[in-house]
């Protein structure tokens, strides 16, 4: 369907003019930008141009521009480079900074290439005010000129060394040395490297040096030296030309075997692809740190342009590959394409000063960048992402730490981890795992080591020139042989050095992770005695006639100011050892002793408590405690106190009484018991106590005092106060003996001061005479006398000292020397008998405590309960409180005729009585036959007593059970109580 405009022609006509006029202003405005002429701002490039890395360089910057300005179509400034050929040379630099400067009046200078020509261009740049932009000197010195015209588009080395400390730290090694070249690029990170290793506790005993001008036999020499040394941890920083020949010598002289460790700087790894393949086959197994460049697509784009374009400027050179240093160069042009374009085409030239001058040796005057300041911050301030990552500076320096950790294998090289300084060492960059800074070699791929080995080298061996370490061992007194015995064979001309510190000395050395050869050397005279006191077989290590020293050597603060010392495999200490005496007691009371008062008063106490207890159970049934009250009171004493010797004779019948009695004789068995050990170890064992408890008694009574020959601890008892009339020196343990005996008033003395040890040994021996009093010096113990001071060899036998001692194998040494010559279970036992108290018997008391109330509560319950109808019945009209309590207690001390005890007794009372009766009536009716069956002999009862028998039985039945005998000796029944009793005449 077509449709029809209806426009009227004038509305058509004005929409037309319009149009034609916003296309003539577009046209106008197009014609203008092509005519408008781009402002040119004059730039230096300083490089070596006839170098590799300086062909690498400008051709990066090269293309850095062309990128930028292809994408930056409307930006109205274009840099204009002019380079000048620095031709490897400081001086050289310099010049053509300065011609820059003065003639070419540039607006700043990308370069130098190096360190050393970047002093003079750095000074030149701060007072002209024109930035010197550098994307290889990378020494820390440059940055302590603290100049605001300086940018570092490159990573500092001073921010690679606490990678190289971590690793390190994370295999354990304790010394390193740096190599180094002679210039400033070299020395510059030397104290940078210094801190960081002191900050993990590495040690460098040396630098190494190497000139920038040596020659394969100085570099040669060089590395001799360092064979040499103990040392095998090298850290190499130098350019990697000179890198090159330094480690095609190692390989010559067999310093890229196994045991070496090689650690390169960031100024040699990033050109390890770089170099020719017979370099790399000297530096296999190189661990090298690396600057971290994230892989992107741009990067990856514009390493294939990159190495076509340089191919065509440079068609000679074909193995050349993209470093780090030509990202730098790249985004270094970039920041300044953007800083200059931010400055702007107004004001962009140059004011001469008061003092201006065309020569171009005068140094005193200099043409000051008017944009210069403006252009400063400009590039400070420039932030964006380039090609070797985020561009972002800080006080002119780039900010970039992450390193690689590469290992040289093969044909190139081979990432192994990485370290940032917030996590360490990782194996991925994007580990989650970042909980903490971690230095763990665990974090690190496999790794291998120069001599193709994958197990970690130590860090250090013996010195080439001196494969057995030489070991000092001291020729000891015959009282300490058992910690280092040496014994000369003359029939062999050899010398055997065996003891407890020896065995244990070789165990260690075995139990390192590696073998070290050693041999032992007795430290004496041609004679076959002792050379010198221990502190001057020290003093022989320290002036490297012996590598290490082993014995009963004690470690002490005067020692350790020449050698180190391993830590200690034994306890030590000073100590006192004086003879014992029976101190046995001897008097009348010593009975007494074996218990405690308070165990006496309260046995005492619960003697009387279970008499009271027993008469109060049995008294109401019991006849043998009945009768008057002293006769009652005797009888339960008696009966408790005669159980201690279980001598108690009378029966009782309650069964609580009972129960209560068994558990009382048990607890006076274990008293008894008890009593009798604790008194047999008083009369019959020696209680042996030492003549003298401290120093200070032996001081203010002039005592004698034995210490041994050659001891330090002379030294300590001067101090101590001692007379010198007051030592005397003793030189084996016999001797000390014999002294001790004697006694201080008869020419001998009267304690022995001696380290632990020895006097273990010594008590030992002689245990049931001496003992040790008391510790009067505090020691270390012994150790191991170190290689010379700072041996890395220290860490490593202490670790194996460590694992001797809470092993097995430590038993097994002390019980072949030590406990042989003991002839005593305990060696450090006094015997002593101490009194047996309260503490150890309050169960057995609070039992039978227990037990009594217990009885005492249920037999007074029973009893208020069967009496009461006569305890509980109403007040009458004379009844009082007091009465009733006076009833109730005439109650409870009568009889209980109810108990099965007194009811047996009334049965049997009137069974006499029938048969008596019966004998009566016979005796009336047939007297004869009476006669012959009866005579007075026979008859156990008189007239007298028949009568008092039967009343008594008469007036108990009477008042207990209302049964009433009759004349004829027969019983009736009263009819007030309708309960019939049965008399039961054997009762169970």
């Amino acid at each position: 369907m077509i449709m029809s405009w209806n426009v009227p022609p004038r509305v058509a006509a004005c929409y037309l003019f319009m149009f034609f006029i916003v296309l003539s202003e577009r046209i106008i405005k197009v014609a203008k930008a092509q005519n408008t002429t781009l402002t040119q701002v004059d730039v230096g490039v300083v490089l070596d141009l006839d170098g590799r890395n300086g062909k690498v360089g400008m051709s990066c910057i090269n293309m850095a521009l062309s990128d930028f300005y292809a994408s930056h179509t409307h930006y109205k400034t274009r840099l204009v480079l002019n380079p000048r050929d620095s031709r490897h040379e400081v001086v050289q630099a310099a010049v053509a900074a300065l011609y820059l400067t003065k003639n070419t009046k540039v607006k700043a200078i990308i370069g130098p290439q190096n360190s050393m020509q970047a002093n003079f261009v750095i000074d030149l740049g701060n007072k002209s005010q024109v930035p010197i932009i550098s994307f290889s000197a990378t020494s820390p010195s440059l940055t302590s000129l603290r100049s605001p015209y300086f940018f570092r588009i490159a990573q500092n080395d001073s921010s690679q060394v606490k990678a190289i400390s971590a690793i390190i730290q994370a295999f354990g090694w304790r010394e390193a040395v740096p190599i180094y070249i002679d210039n400033e690029y070299g020395e510059g990170i030397i104290p940078y490297f210094i801190d960081a290793l002191q900050d993990i506790d590495v040690r460098v005993p040396y630098r190494s040096v190497i000139s920038p001008l040596a020659n394969d036999s100085e570099i040669s020499r060089e590395l001799y030296k360092l064979m040499t040394m103990q040392t095998r941890v090298f850290i190499v920083h130098m350019s990697h030309n000179l890198s090159s020949r330094v480690f095609t010598m190692a390989k010559e002289i067999g310093m890229m075997s196994e045991g070496y460790v090689w650690i390169i700087t960031t100024g040699i790894a990033n050109f390890v692809g770089s170099k020719e393949r017979s370099v790399l086959a000297s530096m296999q197994g190189v661990l090298g740190v690396k600057t971290y460049v994230p892989e992107t697509k741009e990067l990856e784009s514009f390493t294939v342009r990159w190495k076509t374009k340089f191919q065509q400027d440079n068609p000679t050179i074909t193995d050349v590959d993209l470093n780090v240093f030509g990202l730098w160069a790249y985004d270094a042009a970039s920041a300044l394409a953007m800083a200059v374009e931010k400055v702007g085409t107004t004001n962009l030239g140059v004011g001469k000063s008061t003092n201006a001058s065309s020569n171009l040796i005068d140094l005193e005057s200099f043409e000051i960048s008017q944009d210069g300041p403006k252009l400063r911050e400009a590039i400070q301030d420039t932030k964006f992402r380039g090609l070797a990552g985020e561009f972002n500076l800080l006080n002119g320096q780039l900010q970039s730490s992450t390193f690689q950790i590469i290992n040289v294998n093969g044909n190139g090289e081979r990432q192994v981890g990485f370290w940032t300084p917030e996590d360490g060492l990782r194996r991925e960059l994007n580990s989650k795992n970042t909980s903490k800074y971690s230095t763990s070699k665990n974090n690190l791929g496999p790794i291998i080591w120069p001599g193709d080995l994958t197990s970690v080298p130590k860090g250090w061996e013996i010195p080439t020139n001196r494969k057995k370490l030489r070991i000092g061992v001291p020729v000891n007194y015959n009282g300490s042989s058992g910690f280092v015995k040496v014994i000369y064979d003359h029939s062999t001309n050899r010398t055997h050095v065996t003891g407890y510190c020896i065995d244990i000395f070789n165990a260690v050395m075995g139990s390192l992770p590696y073998s070290i050869s050693y041999y032992f050397i007795p430290f004496a005279k041609p004679g076959g005695e002792s050379a010198g006191t221990y502190d001057d077989l020290v003093y022989q290590v320290f002036l490297q006639k012996f590598d290490a020293a082993v014995g009963d050597i004690t470690i002490i603060a005067n020692r350790s100011k020449f050698v180190d010392f391993t830590l200690p495999f034994t306890e030590s200490g000073v100590t006192m050892v004086v003879p014992l005496r029976d101190n046995r007691r001897k008097n009348a009371w010593v009975f007494l002793k074996p218990l405690s008062w308070d165990l006496w008063m309260s046995s005492g106490c619960f003697f009387v408590f279970i008499g009271f207890v027993v008469w109060l159970l049995e008294h109401r049934v019991n006849e043998d405690f009945r009768g008057p009250c002293s006769h009652q009171i005797g009888t339960s004493l008696w009966y408790a106190f005669s159980t201690m010797v279980f001598a108690h004779r009378e029966i009782v019948i309650n069964n609580c009484t009972r129960i209560v009695v068994i558990i009382w004789v048990f607890v006076v068995l274990i008293l008894t018991q008890s009593y009798t050990a604790s008194l047999a170890s008083l009369l019959t064992v020696q209680q042996l106590q030492p003549t003298i408890t401290e120093v200070k008694q032996l001081i203010k009574n002039g005592e004698r005092v034995g210490y041994p020959r050659g001891s330090f601890v002379f030294g300590i008892l001067k101090e101590m106060s001692f007379k010198e009339s007051q030592f005397k020196q003793y030189n084996s343990i016999e001797e000390c003996d014999e002294l001790l005996s004697k006694g201080s008033a008869n020419g001998g003395i009267a304690a022995a001061f001696d380290e632990i040890p020895y006097m273990k040994l010594f008590i030992g021996k002689y245990c049931s005479k001496y003992t040790m009093a008391a510790s009067i010096y505090k020691t270390n113990g012994f150790g191991f006398v170190s290689i010379p001071r700072g041996s890395p060899l220290v860490a490593d036998v202490s670790r194996a000292i460590l694992n001797v001692t809470e092993g097995e194998k430590m038993k097994e040494i002390e019980s072949a020397w030590l406990k042989k010559e003991t002839n005593c279970e305990d060696s450090n036992a006094q015997v002593s008998s101490e009194s047996l108290d309260l503490s150890s018997f309050w169960g057995l008391f609070l039992i039978a405590g227990i037990a009594s109330l217990s009885a005492l509560i249920f037999t007074v319950s029973m009893f208020f309960y069967k009496e009461r109808q006569h305890i509980f019945k109403p007040f009458g009209a004379g009844d009082s409180i007091l009465g009733r309590i006076h009833h109730i207690l005439r109650t409870f001390l009568e009889r209980d005729l109810r108990s099965h005890t007194f009811r047996k007794k009334a049965s049997m009372s009137l069974q006499d009585k029938k048969e008596i009766g019966s004998l009566n009536g016979i005796g009336a009716g047939q007297a004869s036959t009476s006669t012959r069956h009866l005579s007075n002999q026979s008859n156990c009862l008189t007239q007298t007593e028949i009568h008092s028998t039967s009343f008594e039985v008469s007036e108990t039945l009477s008042r207990e059970y209302g049964i009433i005998p009759n004349s004829n000796g027969q019983t009736s029944q009263v009819p007030a109580p309708t309960t019939s009793v049965e008399i039961i005449e054997n009762p169970t």
